[in-house]
């Protein structure tokens, strides 16, 4: 029988990984010794270690790996998971196209594209600002708030969060902005913190690199785009901050994504 360094070496797993897949339940060792604990394995179990490995390579959780040495239909798990990185794919194409546009463009000009948005769980919070500037500190205590309610809690992968302004027009002060985070489940709630079921959307998205203050610009650009193409727009504009002044010195640098659902293309 091997101990775990030398499974390790034989398997190239390392011996955080064997240790991790033992506590879940997906590769245990054959035996360990009642004298000092070593954790002893046999050569056949390098064959288990073997498609473990291959199936985290594709990309397969721990549960959907747990399901196919389980028995499960391994060809429908892997139909999904290739359905699912098409749709990844497709998105981190887009978005990377679209960020390498605007990064080579210092006076940016703006180009539209329409994806759709996933049905999603989201919180959700309302307040009212006294500035603009006061929400990148607002946004940081209502994820805060909502992980004390629910310590458990995952955000989605990948990650969608987003901002809706609620006056319907422009205001400098006593601003009411909601927020919206998208996590993997239905939380606890308080009189702040909400869950809903986000439906899917059609979106027109452009991107905005530069300070806040200029962000009016891409609103009337994406707007005059869905007038004359004939698109209705079906709910509040959606802001999606990328890099703002958490990550980037200068107000250059920082990077929103503005979305406006709509209902279709008449043209």
């Amino acid at each position: 029988m091997l101990k775990i360094s030398e499974f390790s070496k034989l398997s190239h797993l390392t011996v955080k990984a064997l240790r991790f897949y033992e506590q879940e339940g997906l590769l245990k060792p054959a035996a360990i010794d009642g004298w000092n604990h070593y954790r002893l394995y046999e050569t056949a179990q390098l064959e288990t270690a073997a498609k473990i490995k291959s199936f985290r390579q594709l990309g397969l959780s721990v549960d959907e790996v747990k399901a196919v040495l389980s028995g499960a239909d391994v060809k429908e798990i892997l139909r999904e998971k290739a359905k699912s990185l098409a749709e990844e794919k497709s998105l981190i194409e887009s978005r990377l196209s679209i960020i390498k546009s605007i990064l080579e463009d210092k006076e940016m000009k703006y180009q539209v594209t329409e994806k759709t948005i996933p049905e999603k769980i989201v919180y959700t919070c309302e307040t009212v600002l006294k500035a603009y500037s006061d929400i990148m500190e607002w946004i940081p205590s209502v994820g805060a708030e909502c992980l004390s309610l629910n310590p458990d809690l995952k955000c989605s992968e990948p990650a969608y969060e987003f901002c809706e302004y609620l006056d319907g027009e422009y205001r400098e002060t006593d601003i009411r902005i909601r927020h919206n985070e998208a996590v993997t489940a239905l939380g606890k709630e308080n009189e702040h913190i909400r869950f809903k079921i986000l439906p899917a959307a059609k979106v027109l998205s452009v991107y905005h690199k530069g300070p806040y203050s200029s962000i009016s610009d891409a609103y009337a650009f994406i707007m005059k785009y869905a007038e004359q193409n004939g698109y209705k727009t079906a709910g509040l504009a959606r802001e999606c901050y990328i890099d703002g002044i958490w990550n980037k010195e200068s107000e250059e640098d920082w990077l929103t994504e503005v979305q406006l659902p709509i209902e279709g293309n008449e043209q």
